[in-house]
């Protein structure tokens, strides 16, 4: 069961899907339940990574709230396309801020779940946030690292251009925007892209096996300058004490999920379990059944025991 809900959030709202247990037939009828806040990756909305896992988890008797972040998808917020790392983690405790009033659901036992980029906002999040009781994170990246490293010419360089970018942006009036990836598997090959990786990042956005009409694949330039400068673990080994699940794709590409997975567990304080899905690539733990359904018995033991 889902219900529709929105956040708000300052002068704007979030829309969110709340994932109801089956048996629950509203959360005015539901004993007090156990419920994560999911948080997405970079570019996705709350139709696609985070419903094939939020609507698992309340299969398995888990409420899981998913939701577009600020900028984004159905959710209010301008200019449109914004990925600002920061305001993502506070869409986190936005979403929180709703959730614990909801009846139904108990306040005291609120988890939080993170995929991809969204691993990292999680992260980031909980170490200040200690209403998140438990941190489960599934290919976690730290996107700052993540974009530090892209960077041909390094990054003081790449915000030395951006810098330039944002005044003729201003003169203009007419903000840049970027594409996350490829929009076709044909544009990928044009431009000599060919790996695993990214062929399986465009199949599942930009087809119909994950597409959706609200997930734009565009990112506003200004974007980047927030994200190379950011550190998703920055204090993880003094403020996030919460028991934390890593979840990894054992087959690992150029992503660097893995990296950052393994940088995270040796930096949490409490550290509780560590999965690696054998043969599972990167965006495959997005939805193949197989390593999805994996990891959700993993992550359902783990919010059983911590929350």
């Amino acid at each position: 069961m889902i219900q529709h809900l929105t956040i708000p959030r300052g002068p704007i709202d979030l829309a969110a899907d709340l994932h109801l247990p089956n048996s629950t037939r509203s959360t005015h009828e539901a004993a007090s339940l156990p419920a994560v806040v999911l948080s997405t990756p970079g570019s996705s909305v709350k139709e696609q990574i985070g419903a094939n896992y939020a609507s698992r988890l309340a299969a398995r008797g888990i409420a899981a709230l998913v939701f577009d972040p600020a900028h984004q998808g159905r959710s209010g917020g301008a200019p449109r396309d914004l990925e600002d790392p920061y305001r993502r983690g506070e869409d986190i405790s936005y979403a929180i801020d709703t959730l614990t009033t909801v009846p139904g659901i108990d306040p005291e036992r609120i988890g939080v779940l993170g995929v991809c980029a969204g691993g990292g906002y999680a992260v980031h999040t909980a170490r200040t946030d200690h209403r998140i009781k438990a941190v489960g994170t599934v290919v976690p990246v730290d996107i700052g690292t993540a974009f530090r490293g892209f960077q041909p010419n390094g990054a003081a360089s790449a915000l030395d251009h951006l810098a330039d970018a944002r005044i003729e942006e201003s003169r203009s009036g007419e903000p840049a925007r970027v594409n996350w990836l490829p929009d076709t598997l044909e544009e990928a090959a044009a431009v000599g892209l060919t790996d695993i990786d990214t062929i399986q990042a465009i199949t599942y956005y930009r087809t119909e096996r994950g597409g959706n009409a609200h997930s734009t694949n565009r990112r506003l330039s200004r974007s980047d300058s927030l994200l190379l400068g950011y550190d998703a673990y920055h204090l993880v080994d003094q403020l996030m004490t919460q028991p934390l699940q890593v979840v990894l794709a054992g087959r690992t590409g150029n992503t660097g999920s893995y990296e950052s997975g393994m940088r995270l567990w040796k930096l949490a304080p409490n550290p509780v379990d560590l999965m690696v899905v054998d043969g599972a690539g990167h965006y495959e733990m997005y939805d193949e059944p197989e390593y999805v359904d994996a990891a959700v018995d993993r992550l359902v033991d783990f919010y059983s025991n911590n929350l």
